[in-house]
């Protein structure tokens, strides 16, 4: 699966409870599109939206189980039980958060990557924030590490406007497995570059299916007088 996805763009189907095409249905349908235009990938959440996903198309699936508890920062794939939903669905590869953060069950990310190979059989993904993370999920075993939190968590890089180009430079040259570069690829161009700085592939979601968030890119190069 690792090395089907290479070159590929991966495209993530997600929407939430109070976006207008949340639902299995939705995502389903969304995953077609994506691979009607090409995408050599998808990346889902959640059990439900996985199996209807893998009855609507035939790519490779990256899953996530996005779950708060209560007290634990860590949101995706927190716990061992949440890869299971996910690989159980149809996900050939599970993507978690690969920060050392503490998680539920007092599992570690060394004790939760190995518990995935060794129960589930299938590779994991270190969803990372910076080279700190990037190198914990090394040490953990992780198969596959990418930039996907960089500037959403407190330890890690800032936030900014695009892509964090210069993570993808860093950790391509640091570390020995594939690099998937995720977060803020809003064009052509940016998914061009990140393979540019030797990205493994390129995961993009809202840019292609948030609808609500296109059309505020449109309304907002209106000008004020309409031009």
């Amino acid at each position: 699966m690792i090395a089907a996805l290479q070159g590929k763009l991966i495209v993530s189907c997600q929407a939430t409870p109070e976006e207008p095409l949340h639902g299995a249905e939705f995502m389903a349908a969304m995953a077609r599109a994506a691979q009607m235009g090409g995408a050599g990938g998808i990346r889902a959440n959640g059990a439900v939206d996985i199996r209807a996903i893998c009855v609507a198309v035939n790519l490779p699936l990256i899953g996530i189980n996005k779950r708060s508890v209560k007290d634990i920062d860590v949101y995706i794939t927190p716990a061992f039980e949440d890869a299971a939903a996910v690989v159980q669905a149809g996900a050939g590869m599970v993507a978690l958060d690969g920060t050392l953060r503490s998680r539920p069950n007092g599992e570690t990310l060394a004790s939760l990557v190995a518990r995935i190979h060794e129960e589930l059989s299938v590779p994991v993904m270190a969803d990372c924030s910076c080279l700190a993370d990037a190198e914990a999920s090394d040490a953990a075993g992780a198969d596959i590490l990418a930039t996907t939190l960089s500037g959403y968590t407190p330890h890690g890089n800032p936030p900014q406007e695009g892509p964090d180009l210069e993570l993808i430079n860093q950790m391509v040259k640091r570390f020995r497995q594939p690099i998937i570069a995720e977060g803020r690829f809003y064009t052509p161009e940016q998914v061009a570059e990140g393979f540019a700085r030797g990205a493994h592939a390129v995961v993009v979601g809202g840019a292609i299916t948030r609808p609500q968030d296109i059309t505020r890119r449109f309304v907002g190069a209106i000008t004020p007088d309409g031009s």
